[in-house]
């Protein structure tokens, strides 16, 4: 995998890890942490800090931490654990009450001064939405967002906000505590390797960016399906669906890097700056628009769930044609789906070029396939692409053929995604973060969506668990002579 952002040295300091008993804590951050530390990707004078309600000591603590890096860590190397969790501690507070942040305060200082951290904290916010501002209230008030001759960087994961009216009120919090510059809003799919590589498959290989436009490319799919449903997240997920879950988020970055203009240079800001001008390209989608061109699904027996509303219109699959208004992709169609409860766990890009005309060279009776790049994203990580070749058996037949790379496969293990993510922000690197306005205009497409459901009243569209989607999904992209693309 080759690595589009900026090779920063990681500089001392503290993670603290608001939710440091949670579930992301216990299945990604620690495993990714000592995946780092193992690869010396750490700086050497560091600190974390778990931050937690239920009172436990410290021992106990370092013992959940050893049972969620032999259950999730891709690497498992007990001889150096004790090293790393040397590094490691607990402090249990209650956010609501001010004495526990001047602790707080106090105990940092006492590990800076322990670990040589030089001041530099790094806070990161992995606790429920309704959390975010009063911790920065409370690190603002406490003078913990600044500090003169070190840094101080806030990550806060997903969801940013529930809309954009919500949003704009969480972003005028943190920016009132912190830079722009020390804020990384996480969206952990940029951390995965795939989509990181787009940019280089793109500006590394002239024989794909040269014909990276419409004259060229017939349409772009991007999917993300899941197998499973909403578990234990009903409550969360009955209040947000796959438009804000998956597309706000997800969908619309991965978009952002296929249709991105070549940046000036590979710089977070310049990147960024290509980012923003894709999704503000983006053609706006009126009701009658969204009521052709979007599919919204429920699979069956999610109003069963635990802790969802028996009655909910809350959608657990969509699916959309896009258009990009601009030179490089005039008329050329972006079809996004994604879903839970679907047949296969999938993350994959498919670029698909236009058919030659053939029938020029080879006869009217020859029907030859379109070339076709996949970027496989999850389970498998790797590229494919077909193309078509005379059939040495049958000299007048003409097959496709393929090529397929798979940097996974065999056993080997590519670093989670959540460990670029951890390395990048604890350097200083934003390129692989989402920038304000990134979710700004992300937030003012989806919102139309939204909003042209909600006044029509309608019910999604239920399809059965394991299923591929709602048939509706399949006529979106049959009504244009296409087809989902399945390897």
């Amino acid at each position: 995998m080759v690595n589009i952002s900026r090779e920063l040295q990681p500089e001392p300091c503290i993670l603290v890890i608001f939710g440091g008993t949670g579930d992301l804590a216990r299945r990604k951050l620690f495993p990714a942490l000592f995946n780092l530390y193992l690869e010396k990707q750490l700086p050497e004078q560091f600190a974390v800090v778990g931050i937690g309600r239920r009172l436990k000591d410290r021992g106990e603590y370092l013992e959940s931490i050893v049972a969620s890096i032999r259950e999730f860590s891709r690497k498992t190397d007990p001889g150096h654990c004790a090293d790393f969790l040397s590094h490691v501690h607990f402090f249990q507070m209650d956010i609501t009450a001010t004495e526990s942040w001047d602790r707080l305060q106090e105990y940092l200082l006492d590990l800076d001064s322990k670990y040589h951290t030089q001041g530099n904290q790094l806070y990161y916010l992995s606790v429920a939405p309704q959390q975010f501002i009063p911790i920065v209230d409370q690190l603002k008030a406490h003078g913990m967002n600044r500090a003169a001759g070190s840094w101080r960087r806030l990550i806060i994961e997903k969801p940013f906000g529930k809309d954009l009216t919500s949003a704009r009120q969480l972003n005028r919090k943190i920016t009132g505590a912190f830079s722009e510059s020390d804020i990384f809003r996480i969206d952990h799919y940029l951390g995965k390797g795939m989509l990181q590589n787009i940019l280089v498959i793109r500006f590394a290989n002239s024989v794909f960016e040269d014909v990276w436009n419409y004259k060229y490319i017939d349409h772009v799919q991007i999917r993300a399906s899941e197998m499973v449903g909403v578990e234990d997240r009903g409550a969360y997920y009955d209040q947000t669906g796959a438009l804000r879950d998956m597309v706000q988020s997800h969908l619309l970055q991965s978009l952002t890097l296929i249709a991105m203009e070549p940046p000036v240079n590979l710089s977070a800001e310049a990147i960024r700056d290509e980012k923003v001008k894709v999704i503000r390209s983006l053609a706006p989608l009126t009701p009658e628009l969204v009521r052709k061109q979007v599919v919204r699904g429920q699979y069956a027996g999610y109003r069963q769930e635990k802790d969802v509303n028996p009655n909910s219109k809350t959608e657990t699959f969509v699916a959309m044609k896009l258009y990009i208004n601009n030179f490089r992709w005039a008329g050329v169609p972006f079809y996004l789906k994604t879903g839970k409860k679907l047949a296969e766990r999938s993350m994959e890009v498919v670029v698909q070029f236009k058919k030659p005309p053939g029938v020029h060279y080879f006869g009217p009776e020859t029907q030859l396939d379109p070339n076709l790049l996949v970027i496989k994203v999850q389970p498998e990580e790797g590229v494919f692409f077909r193309f078509n070749l005379k059939n040495l058996d049958s000299p007048e037949q003409i097959q496709p053929v393929e090529m397929d790379f798979c940097h996974n496969c065999g056993g080997k293990t590519s670093p989670e995604a959540y460990e670029r993510l951890l390395h990048d922000a604890i350097s200083g690197d934003s390129t692989l973060f989402t920038r304000w306005d990134e979710v700004e205009y992300s937030w003012r497409f989806v919102d139309t969506i939204a909003e042209a459901w909600q006044n029509s009243g309608e019910e999604p569209v239920i399809y059965p668990a394991g299923s591929w989607g709602p048939a509706e999904a399949s006529e979106l992209i049959k009504r244009d002579g296409r087809k989902w693309v399945r390897l």
